[in-house]
């Protein structure tokens, strides 16, 4: 960013002058008209903050599915669905809906989420011309309900080994859907309590005796309102929150469905019982079907961001009104904003918040363009696989931890339901558990970074991927990657050769990119070493590779991290002169400056960082922050969430 370093207070920072509008125009982006519709419609149905506390939860359960319907007659959640459907044909568009919806009610958002994205997502995705014709039209209403029965008690994560069973009776030309046994009960599946009538079920397809893996059918679940014939359902009962959302739990007891039932755009079989599939390697298939279903992390990650903004908005504007204490002898009590601590626990969260919406942008794209065929090689899904896990992590814990500083900063009013802290706290304390568990999405991104999304990517189980870094010399693995490629070609354009990180500027955007591109590269060769340390040693792969992964880990996260400074650089070096990119580019000093502060430990003991240099970071934020103080009001006020939306007339004015 390279601006001035004077601090506010002296002679030649001027401070930026923000317009609202023009920033929320930027931040909005090409999807303007959709994020318009979304905030008419939360207003319009903004009583449900209310119904939440007030009513029972079978009152809200329906309350919350009238809703999701009335909306769905607006069109805004059927935007990724194709034109010939009803839907908008725009996959963009339907994220940027999603996003927008999370500044209301959880429970709407995720029954939205469960009926339009995942349950949706699945017949458009898995499925092929027969499904859409037979169910789009009503699903895209909100007339036909469903759900989107993958999770088991048993088995979370680890989808490749459900137990559920779909046997196909060649004489009948049926599959046979059987749960085995309580572990494969299909659980915590929204939905499924009250109003689904329909299930994307994923079993494991038997053909002939031969187990060819895990495969997508649609299954009745209900008939004229009652559990179909086989099929028990149970209800998940109250839960920590979301209960607007009818979560289930599903056994099948040898449920017969059409052959037609089972979602071909991957795989089939003919009447006669013949597998086939376009796609020869078993694994390669699963990942391949997995990876269309994209969709969900990207929207979650998003919905996490749109969190974290509503707790920000209602913390921001009461710390801008709120006294407490004299600051001066005999002067009326300053307003908490303008205390350095409080600064400090909000401001960089804002920054952090605006680098995650930045970055949620260039993913959202990405996942425009491969499903609309801009972009659609295998390398491409893998990258944006990989981007979409590591983000939805951050974003989701950035959520859970604004939630809680944001309420902790508003002191005992914070604490009362009419806020929107209770909710958002209880609602969206899920968002880093499903749509994937955080820790298991970011072995995802490691794993991608490992084998530098390699053809062999899809093929490498767990096993398979350490035995493929042990394959390659160190330095191959590390060549290989783009990391250091970026790392070099940055090197090059620093001065001070190797001390490049002691002689530039703080605030030159280049000094802080080459900071956690090094962070990443050199945590990319350390675990690739001790992976070939311990195979080496004639170690078990597996136990190498669980001693290894609180690395696996950090290196996620520094990759994340890098990603989504350099989708804030490129932010701010794309906008033009004024006053909106001074602002943002204070935004992205400020969040560049606090990550590395925040991990000071680590470059200190990698010697990318002097006792005298770390002092300096430290001090540069405190000034960033008192730059940003003035403008933060705007700041949040640009992010768009309607009033009525915030809830805390105590705490906002």
């Amino acid at each position: 960013m390279s601006l001035d370093n004077a601090s506010p207070t002296t002679p030649g920072y001027v401070q930026p002058d923000l317009d609202v509008p023009s920033l929320a125009a930027v931040l909005d982006g090409e999807y303007a008209e959709i994020r318009d519709l979304v905030r008419s419609n939360l207003a319009a149905y903004a009583s449900v903050l209310d119904e939440a506390d007030e009513l029972g939860v079978d009152a809200f359960r329906e309350r919350v599915r009238e809703i999701v319907v009335e909306m769905a007659a607006t069109g805004q959640t059927g935007m990724g669905f194709p034109a010939a459907y009803g839907g908008g044909g725009d996959v963009g568009a339907s994220i940027a809906a999603f996003e927008t919806l999370a500044f209301g009610d959880l429970s709407v958002l995720v029954k939205v989420g469960v009926q339009f994205g995942l349950f949706g997502g699945a017949i458009l995705h898995l499925g092929t011309e027969r499904h859409h014709d037979t169910y789009l039209p009503d699903l895209i209403t909100g007339e036909l309900m469903g759900c989107f029965a993958m999770t088991e008690t048993g088995h979370g994560s680890n989808v490749q080994a459900l137990g559920t069973v779909a046997r196909y009776d060649a004489a009948r030309q049926e599959f046979v859907v059987t749960t085995p046994d309580d572990q494969a009960r299909k659980d915590y599946i929204g939905n499924a309590a009250r109003h689904a009538e329909l299930a994307v079920v994923f079993a494991q397809l038997e053909v002939d005796g031969r187990s060819e893996g895990v495969h997508a059918f649609v299954v009745p679940i209900r008939v004229d309102g009652e559990p179909a014939p086989g099929v028990r359902i149970e209800d998940d009962g109250r839960k920590m929150g979301l209960n607007g959302v009818d979560n289930g739990r599903i056994w099948f007891d040898g449920v017969r469905i059409p052959r037609e039932a089972l979602l071909n755009r991957f795989a089939d079989v003919s009447p006669a019982g013949v597998y086939e599939s376009s796609i020869e390697n078993p694994n390669r298939r699963f990942f391949t079907m997995l990876g269309t279903l994209v969709q969900g992390r990207v929207s979650v990650g998003g919905a996490g961001v749109s969190v974290a903004k509503v707790a920000l908005a209602v913390a921001t504007k009461y710390a801008a009104r709120r006294r407490q204490f004299e600051a001066t002898a005999g002067g009326e009590e300053q307003v908490l904003l303008d205390y350095g601590l409080h600064q400090r626990r909000l401001l960089p969260l804002i920054a952090r918040t605006y680098a995650l919406h930045f970055a949620q942008d260039v993913v959202r794209s990405h996942l425009h363009d491969v499903f609309s065929g801009i972009e659609d090689d295998a390398q491409a899904r893998r990258r944006l696989e990989s981007r979409a896990a590591g983000l939805k992590a951050l974003a989701t814990w950035h959520a859970t931890r604004v939630v809680q500083e944001c309420r902790e900063a508003c002191g005992g009013a914070g604490y009362l339901a009419v806020n929107r802290f209770a909710s958002l706290k209880s609602d969206s304390d899920v968002f880093t558990t499903f749509e994937g568990d955080n820790h298991v999405l970011l072995q995802l991104v490691a794993k991608g970074l490992l084998t530098d999304y390699a053809s062999e990517f899809e093929d490498l189980d767990q096993l398979g991927m350490v035995r493929y870094v042990t394959s390659l010399a160190v330095e191959t693995l590390i060549e290989r990657t783009s990391v250091h490629k970026l790392l070099e070609r940055v090197r090059d354009l620093l001065p001070g050769g190797d001390e490049w990180d002691q002689e530039a500027g703080l605030r030159d955007s280049e000094y802080q990119l080459a900071m956690v591109r090094f962070r990443e590269e050199h945590m990319l060769a350390g675990l690739a070493r001790r992976i070939k340390r311990g195979i080496d040693q004639k170690r078990d792969p597996g136990a190498v590779f669980s001693q290894v992964q609180d690395h696996v880990i950090a290196l996620a996260h520094a990759h994340v991290e890098r990603l989504v400074l350099e989708a804030f650089v490129d932010k701010v070096r794309a906008m033009p002169e004024g006053d909106e990119r001074v602002a943002l580019g204070l935004l992205c000093d400020l969040f560049a400056l606090s990550t590395i502060e925040a991990d000071r430990a680590w470059f200190m003991e990698h010697g990318r960082l002097t006792v005298q240099r770390s002092k300096a970071i430290s001090r540069e934020v405190n000034d960033l922050c008192r730059k940003v103080r003035p403008l933060a009001v705007d700041l949040v006020d640009a992010w768009g969430i309607p009033s009525e939306m915030l809830r805390a007339p105590d705490l906002v004015g």
